[in-house]
């Protein structure tokens, strides 16, 4: 059975996500180079990551395993992979709910229809995973 192509999108979203944390993680390694100007797209997220000081790239480095993990177990279409990308995004759901609601931010509103969706997504394709 081929991967169907929403699977295969959800996979490379999810290695994309992996490669951004990385980034992140050494952005935060190697404060003070050329990459700093990347914290312009969101001062925010590097306040929050800087104030945990070494924890920050901890995260950064586990986020990146998770979505790289999650990337390939998807890719693979492996039973693993699929609950593996669920959570993931669960948590993310988790975390702009929060930041919508404690934080006022209304912009992370938007991730949970889509984040949602793509939950709902890989739960009707669990019949082309593989244990």
């Amino acid at each position: 059975m081929n991967r169907p192509f929403g699977i295969t999108a959800i996979s490379i979203f999810y290695s994309f996500g992996a490669l951004m944390a990385a980034l992140s993680a050494a952005m935060l390694l190697l404060p003070g180079t050329g990459l700093d100007r990347l914290w312009r797209l969101n001062p925010q997220a590097q306040l929050g990551l800087t104030a945990l000081g070494p924890g920050g790239v901890m995260l950064m480095l586990a986020v990146c395993a998770a979505c790289a993990w999650a990337a390939l177990g998807l890719w693979r279409r492996r039973r693993w992979g699929l609950w593996l990308g669920v959570a993931i995004l669960g948590v993310n759901l988790a975390g702009d709910l929060g930041n919508a609601v404690l934080l006022h931010e209304w912009r992370t509103l938007i991730g949970l229809p889509i984040g949602g969706a793509m939950i709902l997504y890989l739960i009707a394709k669990r019949p082309v995973f593989e244990r």
